[in-house]
């Protein structure tokens, strides 16, 4: 890993220890513009994706963009290392390296069929539009194929039969049934990949057990499917991540947006003045602007208003069911310091 790349991701770290506003958004908006990288890349092709459009389809400024990562290329390396870590996640919670080998192959073969399949846009990408990638991506491609390959070989141990197949033959069957994968997702086959179980299997047990075991494989019953969790589903084929409040929304989350509804959610009732104190916004326009925007798109309403509260009493702000949604995704509402009236402090940058 490079200094930059490490740089970025500690922008995603608070130095006080736990998760700060601005952590969260950065937070939110790097699983945004990973969304929004995975359909970009399958509409317009490896070629034709750039960051303009990752970051037009995320909502997400260029300026946090390069924030959180040095160029297009980085950020579909995080697209399959996150798809890495979901399937290593899945795959520990099915105790699948307690199995003995055969048993061990099967089942993590059918969880990565089941995650592909719950992922469609995902695996698309990770399969079939990867292999036209850049330099980077070709390797980590490479390395994942080599990380599945040193899992076949395990085989070898299995039988002095085993024991005589060439260290190559582990490559050859991942190389195999990759192709399969590539081949059925070229083709928009309307079939689940999990089908495929059987047959692949298969393929990974003749060189290590013989012909028979193969055959015994490609006639056992299927395990019940298993259902990612976290998965998108076909939403995620449309860009859109299922728990991600703000997808419908015409509006970029910045911090000082982040930080008004913290404000909001800690202080129900609060006016715009202390809005602005506790948020650190000390231009009274800006805040009435930002404050007007929020009650248009749903996020806040004015208690005054809607409470037929006398006129000319301060406006009282509260989230509503929309606003409290986004608050509990960034879970917002624990990091709020009261204003200190005649304090001169102002908060630092925002996004």
């Amino acid at each position: 890993m490079s200094v930059e790349t490490g740089v970025r991701r500690n922008a995603l770290r608070d130095p006080r220890g736990g998760s700060s506003p601005r952590v969260q958004v950065l937070e939110m908006q790097r699983a945004r513009l990973l969304s929004a990288a995975v359909v970009t890349v399958e509409e317009q092709g490896w070629a034709g994706a750039s960051v303009a459009h990752i970051t037009s389809r995320a909502r997400v400024s260029r300026r946090t963009f390069y924030d959180l990562f040095a160029n297009r290329e980085e950020c579909v390396l995080a697209v399959f290392d996150d798809a890495v870590t979901r399937v290593a996640s899945e795959l520990a919670a099915a105790n699948v390296a307690g199995l003995p080998w055969r048993e061990r192959m099967r089942a993590g073969l059918w969880t990565i069929l089941c995650f592909l399949d719950d992922e469609p846009a995902l695996a698309r990408v990770c399969i079939l539009q990867s292999a036209a990638g850049g330099r980077c991506v070709l390797e980590r491609r490479a390395q994942i194929i080599a990380q599945l390959a040193g899992a076949v070989d395990t085989g070898r141990a299995e039988s002095a039969r085993a024991a005589g197949a060439p260290v190559l033959t582990a490559e050859g069957v991942v190389g195999a049934a990759t192709s399969i994968l590539y081949t059925r997702l070229l083709r928009g086959e309307p079939e689940p990949l999990r089908g495929l179980v059987n047959e692949l299997m298969s393929i990974v047990v003749l060189p290590y057990l013989g012909a028979a075991a193969a055959r015994r494989e490609g006639t056992r019953a299927a395990p019940p499917a298993v259902f990612v969790k976290g998965s998108r589903g076909p939403e995620h084929d449309r860009g859109v991540m299922r728990d991600d409040p703000l997808r419908d929304l015409p509006m970029r989350l910045t911090y000082r947006t982040a930080r008004v509804l913290e404000v909001v959610a800690a202080t129900p009732g609060a006016s715009n003045r202390v809005v602005a104190d506790s948020a650190g916004i000390y231009d009274q326009g800006q805040v009435s602007k930002l404050l007007a925007r929020l009650e248009r798109l749903g996020l806040v309403e004015n208690a005054t208003h809607n409470d037929h509260r006398p006129t000319g009493e301060p406006n009282a702000w509260r989230l509503t069911g929309l606003g409290r949604r986004v608050a509990q995704q960034l879970a917002l509402g624990t990091n709020v310091q009261r204003p200190r009236h005649g304090s001169g402090q102002r908060s630092g940058g925002m996004v």
